[in-house]
């Protein structure tokens, strides 16, 4: 979008400093970019208030990369809501790029990931049958994913077990070590969770949400 200067506008719901919960990352200081809006909406979103563009500042892709540019970290996850429905959002994590950063972008997936510079770690989240949204994966974004990429999978139960792990013998086949599965709570315990991985011997990584243990669901942690 653009202001009345011309401008192009991003719509942002929050930028802030904290650890990073979830990823072969977590526990790393990391700033979080928090764009507005999805295009999805699933069942078990923990972060609602992202989903729609209601209390979103409108802010340019310089004046985003300034505010974030304030925390001094050397990491950076661009997220949503999904943010590449926003055209801006491959341009800003370009330039985050540029300026030495590591940038992570979460995104489910649904928006074709060609979009996306090389250099920038994509966290893909494959949304399983529980979610609402199953089948919603575009699968030529496989082409897309790289060693460095990391696919994530959203567990509520068995039947989402199943899609996830038959997702993982079918298309990922080496293409990235990178897997992770993590329970939605409290309607899968983490040790369940653990057990089937074990009992079927799942090369993936077990993903707890770490700044929940920390701060609880406390917003812009």
């Amino acid at each position: 979008m653009e202001s009345g200067t011309g401008i192009k506008q991003m719509l942002i719901s929050e930028i802030f400093f904290s650890i990073q919960g979830e990823s072969t990352y977590a526990g790393l200081p990391c700033v979080f970019v928090r764009l507005s809006g999805c295009n999805l909406a699933c069942n078990w979103c923990d972060t609602p208030y992202a989903r729609t563009n209601g209390n979103a500042k409108e802010m340019s892709v310089d004046a985003v990369i300034q505010e974030a540019g304030k925390y001094r970290c050397p990491l950076v996850e661009i997220t949503g809501g999904e943010p590449l429905i926003q055209p801006e959002a491959p341009a800003l994590a370009k330039r985050l790029l540029d300026d030495g950063l590591r940038v992570l972008i979460e995104t489910n997936g649904t928006i074709d990931l060609s979009c996306l510079d090389a250099g920038i770690v994509k966290i893909v989240d494959v949304k399983c049958p529980s979610s609402g949204h199953a089948g919603s994966f575009i699968m030529e974004n496989m082409k897309f994913i790289t060693l460095e990429d990391e696919l994530k999978f959203v567990i509520a139960d068995r039947q989402d077990y199943e899609f996830a792990k038959e997702f993982l013998e079918e298309f990922v086949r080496g293409q990235t070590a990178k897997v992770l599965f993590a329970p939605v709570q409290p309607a899968l315990a983490p040790k369940e969770l653990a057990e089937w991985m074990l009992r079927d011997r799942l090369c993936a990584r077990l993903q707890l949400q770490l700044h929940k243990y920390i701060w609880n669901d406390e917003r812009g942690r």
